[in-house]
């Protein structure tokens, strides 16, 4: 028998370092492990971030409820009897967007630690995280100190992250001015939805920004809708709140959807009898006509009609208006100076009113050609093409999902890149709803798009996704991932990026030969390993 040779012990934590030999030596053998000094596979920044979160208080790193398709309650249930930090990632809608300016893990810790007070940044998940959150926090003046289990390595202190002073244009806090350029409707004839293309110039900004990155915008509430909240509330559109007019106030600086808890809580001193009653309840999240859902801020005011608040006071029980995030469509190696996004106009009704998308109809119909508005790129975190040209890429992009992937193949245009590129596209109606039909075909053409394979759920007797496409094809995707292809997905959270993790794994057992178990596992690996990434919203 052949005897194996061991190898070099690696020391990073010297013999004088300030530990026991026990501490020092369970410090060396982590440090190895992590950064890959004994063969294994590093950790990415990532994982790295999550393995040096201080782990004093007895928490296990694993996060089962970090799934965007999950209901809060499901997550909280998975979450019971973990550190309050922990419970607060749980309460976030799990999209890691970066619109609060962290990812989740990160928010709940500075939530946690009190280096962020602000309970309300995660605009996905609406009230239902606010307040969870704010439960929480009125724990953490309670909590006892969380004490090691016995036999447990000692707790390493990991310094406090220094605060990040992003640049300009790089952060929600530090917006610069873009320049609207133009908007083209992306649907045609009879079609049920309102997407537009919408570009601007960058320029001025000198900002500029990779595949995968998104854009945040600050839009501006529907003037229409203010002028009726403002004769709800009696005043005058001049009064001054804070330097500027009430009107200028509702307009740029307050959230007018849905009404928040404290809005309730305000009219709720200015009435009495059963309505101040109704007014509390609803400020406590219970629903005692069953309509709290519906209720933004001008129906809050219908509802408890005759109720006129100042309108300082007013303003101040409003939430600030969130900037709101979106996939970048275009590549800045292909078009530098310019940015392009694809926008759904969100339009409904709720009883007899239209209810608008703010930011969607902001840029769908508000804003116009010339008009500057303030921006800022958000830097994705595991969502880009990758480093290797040469390796190919599956894109699934229903809808308004195809918003990163029409940037991804600009890109890989532009660079010259040589691996395969295979997109999966539907919509409703293939006569209408086919977004950059011209265009893809023309990359299709060219030989820069491989394989174009598209699915349209309104066109025939039965409906048809994306995810039916890829099981139809499922010999060729498992081929492409046997090749090491990357595979990427952008779209609703809820059902179709589960729908698509569902036909993958589905597509591993048939064409890989694997158990369910083992598939499930292999989707898992490809995720750890950057090969299945999600833009989800």
């Amino acid at each position: 028998m052949t005897q194996m040779s061991m190898p070099p012990k690696i020391e990073i934590i010297p013999a004088n370092a300030p530990f026991s030999e026990g501490q020092r030596l369970w410090l060396n053998g982590f440090l190895v492990g992590m950064l890959g000094l004994d063969g294994s596979t590093a950790l990415s920044p990532i994982e790295n971030g999550a393995m040096l979160a201080p782990q004093g208080d007895g928490d296990d790193g694993e996060a089962p409820w970090h799934d965007p398709a999950m209901v809060i309650a499901d997550r909280m249930k998975l979450a019971e009897g973990r550190p309050l930090r922990r419970r607060m990632m749980a309460a976030m809608a799990q999209q890691d967007c970066g619109q609060c300016g962290y990812n989740c893990a990160d928010y709940s810790d500075s939530i946690a630690n009190k280096s962020e007070a602000r309970l309300n940044l995660c605009a996905p998940g609406g009230k239902e995280t606010a307040r969870m959150l704010k439960q929480l926090f009125e724990e953490i003046d309670k909590a006892p100190a969380a004490k090691p289990a016995a036999g447990a390595a000692p707790a390493v202190s990991v310094p406090a992250a220094p605060e990040v002073k992003a640049e300009l244009g790089r952060a929600r806090e530090k917006p610069v001015e873009a320049t609207f350029l133009s908007r083209r409707l992306l649907n045609k004839g009879a079609s049920e939805k309102e997407t537009y293309h919408v570009e601007f110039d960058l320029s001025d900004s000198k900002l500029d920004y990779v595949v995968g990155d998104s854009f945040g915008v600050f839009a501006r509430n529907d003037l229409g809708l203010v002028d009726q909240i403002i004769a709800l509330l009696g005043a005058s559109h001049t009064t001054k709140i804070n330097n500027k007019t009430l009107r200028e106030s509702l307009v740029e600086d307050v959230s007018l959807s849905p009404a928040p808890d404290k809005l309730f809580e305000l009219l709720s001193f200015i009435t009495g009898g059963a309505q101040r009653e109704k007014a509390r309840a609803l400020a406590q999240g219970e629903d005692p006509d069953g309509d709290a859902a519906a209720l933004d801020v001008m129906a809050a005011l219908q509802k408890f009609s005759g109720t006129r608040p100042h309108p300082e006071a007013f303003v101040e029980a409003l939430e600030p208006l969130q900037p709101r995030l979106y996939s970048i469509s275009s590549s800045h190696n292909a078009t530098p100076g310019k940015l392009s996004l694809t926008v759904d106009s969100v339009r409904y009704v709720v009883g007899k009113r239209k209810r608008l998308g703010v930011a969607s109809t902001f840029l769908g119909e508000r804003i116009n050609e010339g008009d500057k508005l303030k921006v800022y790129v958000q830097k994705a975190h595991g969502f880009g093409l990758p480093e290797d040209p040469k390796i190919p890429v599956i894109m699934i992009g229903p809808g308004t999902g195809i918003a990163p992937f029409r940037a991804f193949l600009l890109d890989r245009k532009a660079t010259g890149a040589q691996g395969k590129n295979w997109l999966f596209f539907g919509h409703q109606r293939s006569d209408c709803d086919f977004f950059y039909r011209d265009e893809l075909n023309a990359m299709k053409t060219s030989g820069l798009l491989t394989r174009l394979s598209l699915a349209w759920s309104r066109d025939g007797e039965k409906k048809f996704y994306v995810q039916d496409r890829m099981r139809e094809l499922g010999r060729e995707v498992w081929t492409w991932l046997a090749e090491g292809a990357h595979l990427y997905v952008c779209g609703d959270a809820k059902r179709m990026a589960k729908d698509v993790e569902r036909a993958l794994v589905d597509i591993v057992a048939q064409f890989g030969a694997r158990s369910t178990d083992e598939a499930v596992s292999f989707v898992a690996d490809l995720k750890k390993k950057g090969r299945f990434q999600a833009d989800v919203y």
